[in-house]
C-alpha cells in the first residue's frame, strides 16, 4: 500500500539490514526529503548515497514499478530530478525522459507496523490510538494541537478568500454571511448561509436605519412571509405589505424555500423566526460591524458588540401568531462564545493576512486561548480518552484532528497515530 510505503520513508523505518537498490547498489538515506502534496514527485529535495555518492534529488513511490509508465512519468519532465523510485515491488525497470534508467528501491513494511495499522483503521473504539494519550509528553500534546489549530486557520482562512471573491473584497457584506452561516448552529447552518448570499445588501443598506423595515428584507427573503395566515396578527400583515414593497422596489430575487428551516430538535429560543429577528436587530444598529469587530481587543468587547436582541414583538413571540411568555431574546454567552470562534477568530486571521498584519493574527490565536473549550461529541470524546481539553483553542485544534485525520482513517499522517505506532512496536 503506497501511503504505508510514504509513511515508511518519511520515518526511514528501514529493515535492519543494509539497503540495497535492485541492480546491488549500497543505498544510504541521509535526508528522505519534504513530503509533497501537490502534483510531482512524492519527496523533493532529499539526500542520500549510492554507493558512497552523494546525490540529491526527488524521490518517487509507487506500490509496484509498473506505475511509473501507467502514470506517464517517463514523459513527464517533473520527473526527470528523480533520483531514487521506491516500491513495495520492482516488476520492471525504470527510465527518465532521456532514457536513464532510474535506481530502483525495495521497501518491506514490518510486519508489526502492518498489523498495529490494521488495528488503528479497523478499530471500533474511537478514538482508536486512545491507549497512548495519556503517556504522551505534554510537549509532544501541545505541538501537534499548535499545528492543528494552524491548519484549521488555514482552512478557515480560504474559506473566507474563497467567499471574498464572490463578493468583490466586500468584507462587511462576507463577514455578515459567514455570521449567518453560524447563527444556523449545525442544524440549521446551511439554510443561513443560502439565505444570506440571497440578501441585497446594497439594497438594505438604504433602509438599515428602520429596523421594522429589515425585519421584512430579512423575514421576506427567508420564504417567512409567503403564507396568507389571517390568525398570524397584525404585525405579520404589515411585514408582508412591506415586503411586496421593497421586493417591487428592488427588483429582488425569489425568496428562500420555507422548507430548508429546520424546527425539530431546536429549543424555540434558536428556532429561525427568532435568529433572523437577532440578525436584523445586529444588522441595524451595527453600522460598520466588521470594523468595530476587527478593532476589538477582548472577548469582553466582543461580547457587547455581538450581544443583540430583538423587536417587541419577538420578546412575546416564538413564531407567528403565537404569544408567549415575555422574554428579551438575547443570545446566551456560551453561544456568543460559538459565535466568536467561528465567525470573529477566522476573520481576525485572515484579514490579518490579508493585511499582513501579524498583530491579528495573534489576537485571533488570543481569543481562542481566552474562550472556554467548545462542549460537543468530539471534545467530549477526546476528554474521555484522557486528552486535556481546556481552552477553545484546544477544542478547535481536537475538531481539525477529527475531520481531516480520524474521520478519513489518515492515521499515517498523524503524530498521535505515529506514537501509537512507535511505542506498540517497541513492545
Amino acid at each position: 500500500m503506497e501511503h504505508l510505503l510514504h509513511y515508511l520513508w518519511k520515518h526511514k523505518i528501514f529493515p535492519l539490514q543494509e539497503l540495497r537498490t535492485t541492480d546491488g547498489q549500497r543505498v544510504e538515506v541521509i535526508d528522505s526529503g519534504l513530503p509533497n502534496t501537490d502534483a510531482g514527485p512524492d519527496f523533493f529535495n532529499a539526500k542520500l548515497k549510492l554507493d558512497g555518492v552523494l546525490w540529491v534529488g526527488n524521490v518517487e513511490l509507487h506500490d509496484r514499478s509498473s506505475l511509473w509508465q501507467k502514470h506517464g512519468h517517463q514523459t513527464d519532465a517533473a520527473y526527470d530530478n528523480v533520483i531514487l523510485h521506491v516500491v513495495g515491488e520492482a516488476d520492471c525497470p525504470v527510465c527518465r525522459r532521456d532514457g536513464q534508467p532510474i535506481p530502483q528501491l525495495i521497501l518491506s513494511c514490518p510486519d508489526y507496523v502492518a498489523r498495529r495499522y490494521d488495528e488503528l483503521r479497523s478499530s471500533e473504539i474511537h478514538p482508536p490510538c486512545y491507549s497512548i494519550l495519556s503517556s504522551l509528553p505534554k510537549l509532544t500534546i501541545h505541538s501537534w494541537l499548535s499545528a492543528l489549530q494552524a491548519e484549521r486557520f488555514g482552512r478557515k482562512a480560504r474559506d473566507i478568500r474563497a467567499r471574498l471573491d464572490a463578493y468583490s473584497n466586500h468584507w462587511e457584506d462576507v463577514f455578515f454571511v459567514t455570521l449567518a452561516r453560524n447563527y444556523g448552529f449545525g442544524l440549521n447552518s446551511d439554510a443561513f448561509e443560502a439565505w444570506a448570499r440571497l440578501i441585497p445588501f446594497r439594497a438594505v443598506d438604504k433602509h438599515r436605519d428602520d429596523l421594522f423595515q429589515v425585519e421584512a428584507f430579512f423575514l421576506g427573503m427567508a420564504g417567512l412571509l409567503d403564507e396568507e395566515q389571517p390568525d398570524y396578527g397584525d404585525y405579520y400583515f404589515r411585514l408582508q405589505k412591506e415586503f411586496r414593497y421593497l421586493r417591487q422596489k428592488f427588483s429582488l430575487p425569489a425568496p428562500l424555500d420555507p422548507s430548508r428551516w429546520r424546527f425539530l430538535r431546536q429549543r424555540p429560543g434558536g428556532f429561525p423566526y427568532v435568529r433572523l429577528a437577532q440578525l436584523a436587530d445586529l444588522y441595524h444598529r451595527g453600522q460598520t460591524l466588521f470594523s468595530r469587530v476587527m478593532e476589538a481587543r477582548t472577548a469582553d468587547e466582543l461580547h457587547e458588540l455581538l450581544a443583540v436582541g430583538t423587536s417587541s414583538y419577538w420578546e412575546e413571540h416564538f413564531t407567528f401568531g403565537r404569544a408567549s411568555v415575555h422574554q428579551p431574546k438575547r443570545m446566551g454567552r456560551g453561544a456568543l462564545d460559538l459565535v466568536i470562534i467561528n465567525t470573529v477568530v477566522p476573520f481576525l486571521y485572515a484579514y490579518g493576512q490579508y493585511r499582513q498584519e501579524e498583530s491579528l493574527c495573534e489576537r485571533a490565536t488570543m481569543l481562542l486561548e481566552t474562550l472556554k473549550a467548545e462542549n460537543n461529541y468530539i471534545t467530549r470524546m477526546w476528554s474521555g480518552a484522557g486528552l486535556p481539553v481546556s481552552t477553545a483553542a484546544d477544542s478547535q485544534a481536537l475538531i481539525q484532528l477529527q475531520k481531516e485525520y480520524c474521520d478519513r482513517k489518515d492515521c499515517l499522517r498523524c503524530r498521535f497515530g505515529y506514537e501509537f505506532l512507535k511505542q506498540k512496536g517497541n513492545r
